[in-house]
């Protein structure tokens, strides 16, 4: 097997660890991570968490679409934030899936000397996923690690998952997905030419480009905070074809209406925080219906918006 490199930032020996794909970092992720960070701490021990690039359901199931709810770089800032003192990364590629638990455990523990090892109650790894809580706690009495098996968060006795996130992004569901992140759903890239049209109608939009992996939620019009420059504005954001300036259906774009603002901003770094989304995309019978309707959906935004700061 390919054996990891040692995390940056780990200190000594005896950690506690957390292996885990943890795709958005939800609630269930933060429960354990959480914990992790906690005990850790009353041990006088470093956090670390362990996590895989590419996601191994991309490599398994060789998953084609956009597919990640959160880029590499924000799952290490989401995880470093809830305290933990590194994120050790290990390439996941089909030569390493057919890696044994016992391998990879033994190649690990030389490489963190850990004491301890939490995972969630579903947890798998290995070749064929053998390496479930009862191996792994065999492999820990030959290795000298404990391990423990953390219990999932429920919300309204339905567990909560990434893949169920997926899908509720999928439907456009944006506020029940924010639920189960704890927090809004995020898309962030540059600010990049579009064709122009907004700024012709009076409503000038920018238009985002985000990592071609990363899910992008239904189309729709949304209500968002936009990160930009270091400030943050309301906005409203459409995430869809523009039916109606084109016959057949365009690439699907994110353009966003950031209001109270009227500066360029091509080339610079946007981040997005989808808060709930106010209607389908519709295709208008002529470019003053989609200017009327814009109106509403910025009222509507900034009642949102209102409300969701209360």
């Amino acid at each position: 097997m390919r054996p990891p490199l040692a995390p940056h930032g780990a200190r000594g020996g005896g950690a506690w660890i957390t292996i885990g794909s943890f795709d958005g970092v939800h609630l269930g992720h933060q429960h354990i991570i959480r914990f992790l960070v906690e005990q850790a701490r009353l041990a006088n021990s470093p956090a670390v968490a362990v996590t895989f690039y590419p996601h191994p359901q991309k490599v398994l199931r060789n998953v084609g679409e956009p597919f990640y709810l959160s880029t590499p770089e924000e799952k290490d800032g989401l995880m470093s934030n809830l305290g933990v003192d590194s994120v050790l990364t290990i390439h996941f590629d089909l030569p390493f899936s057919k890696t044994s638990a016992a391998d990879f455990m033994r190649c690990l523990h030389n490489q963190l000397a850990f004491s301890r090892l939490l995972i969630g109650h579903d947890f798998t790894l290995g070749a064929n996923r053998e390496g479930n809580f009862s191996m792994l706690e065999r492999i820990g009495q030959e290795l000298g690690y404990q391990v423990a098996a953390i219990e999932p968060v429920r919300i309204e006795s339905r567990t909560i998952s990434s893949s169920g996130i997926r899908d509720l992004l999928t439907a456009g569901n944006i506020a029940e997905a924010n639920r189960y992140l704890g927090r809004p759903y995020q898309l962030s890239g540059p600010v990049v030419h579009g064709d122009g049209r907004g700024k012709h109608i009076g409503i000038p939009t920018a238009n985002l480009a985000v990592w071609e992996e990363k899910l992008v939620p239904a189309v729709g019009v949304y209500a968002a905070l936009a990160e930009v420059e270091g400030l943050t504005y309301d906005s409203v954001v459409n995430i869809g074809h523009r039916p109606t300036f084109y016959e057949h259906p365009a690439e699907k774009s994110i353009e966003v209406h950031l209001l109270e603002f009227d500066r360029e901003i091509y080339g610079q770094r946007m981040r997005l925080k989808l808060v709930e989304r106010i209607r389908p995309e519709i295709r208008f019978s002529s470019a003053q219906e989609l200017i009327d309707q814009i109106h509403k959906d910025i009222s509507q935004t900034k009642e949102i918006l209102t409300h969701a700061s209360d």
